[in-house]
């Protein structure tokens, strides 16, 4: 028994290796460089970045575009999730939900980009139907400076994912519960808070993070449909690891870590949240 548990232990080695070695390594030194100032250490990088104007505009626009992203696609995603779980249990129909996950976040982005600009699908269409007369009456969805259609590309991207995180929830969730609720005379609002709301909340937030996580600090969308100002956080740093000033290469790292760092934390402390709610809705039921 003890050999096939340290037997199991060896089997981890490959994974830890391969974590300490190559995003273990990158973020070792992305740490140092943006703490680095010549020969000397220091937090000047940190305190930069709550200086720049030009930092601030793009943490809040990242924020503002992946917040609404995150709540449309977990709105829709449960909406669609209520409405044809039963349809979803069969394999013909949970695979159109799954062919969307095959499709990479960049061509999605594409797909967007052809469709809604204003020499695009629909743009023509409209001016086919005599809606309008000519291109540029058409509204700025994308490469716009309010991420409308970084906003269309998530959101069409990532209900899929929502979908099918919540399936199982739905797949597993008794009816027993939703009886019992109607028989002591819940409306379906009621029932559905009651009922439906403690099973699926920790899995809203576990997926809400998944994608607010992704999403903020993503790169290949930014950069097709977004603009020059204000900018997504992951384009900020890429210039400025670009750029031909030097001074501004460990802004970038500050900004990343930063970043990743604030992300870790929110993360562990949804999950331990989350964790608690799963222990007292188990304790429930077990009562």
């Amino acid at each position: 028994m003890k050999w096939r548990r340290s037997n199991n232990s060896l089997l981890l080695i490959p994974a830890l290796l391969f974590f300490i070695l190559i995003p273990g390594l990158g973020i070792v030194l992305a740490l140092l460089e943006s703490v680095r100032s010549g020969e000397t250490i220091t937090l000047r990088h940190y305190l930069d970045l709550f200086e720049d104007k030009r930092f601030i505009a793009s943490f809040l626009f990242s924020v503002i575009v992946t917040s609404i992203s995150t709540v449309l696609a977990l709105i829709l995603g449960l909406m669609i999730v209520k409405a044809f779980s039963p349809l979803l249990k069969d394999n013909k129909f949970k695979l159109l939900v799954w062919i969307p996950m095959l499709v990479p976040h960049f061509v999605w982005a594409y797909l967007v980009y052809l469709l809604f600009n204003q020499s695009g699908f629909f743009s023509n269409l409209s001016g086919l139907a005599g809606w309008i007369d000519d291109r540029s009456q058409f509204p700025v969805l994308v490469q716009d400076g309010k991420g409308i259609g970084m906003i269309l590309t998530y959101v069409w991207k990532e209900v899929p994912f929502v979908t099918l995180m919540l399936l199982p929830v739905y797949a597993t969730l008794s009816k027993r519960y939703k009886e019992v609720a109607s028989l002591l005379g819940a409306g379906p609002y009621k029932t559905f808070w009651v009922a439906e709301w403690p099973f699926i909340f920790p899995v809203l937030v576990e997926t809400g993070a998944i994608l607010f996580a992704f999403i903020f600090t993503a790169f290949e969308v930014p950069q097709l449909l977004g603009v020059t100002s204000p900018q997504m956080l992951a384009i900020l740093a890429y210039d400025w690891f670009y750029s031909g000033n030097w001074s501004d290469r460990p802004l970038a790292f500050a900004s990343l870590v930063l970043v990743g760092l604030s992300i870790g934390g929110v993360m562990w402390l949804l999950i331990y949240v989350t964790n608690k709610k799963r222990m007292h809705i188990t304790k429930g039921i077990g009562n």
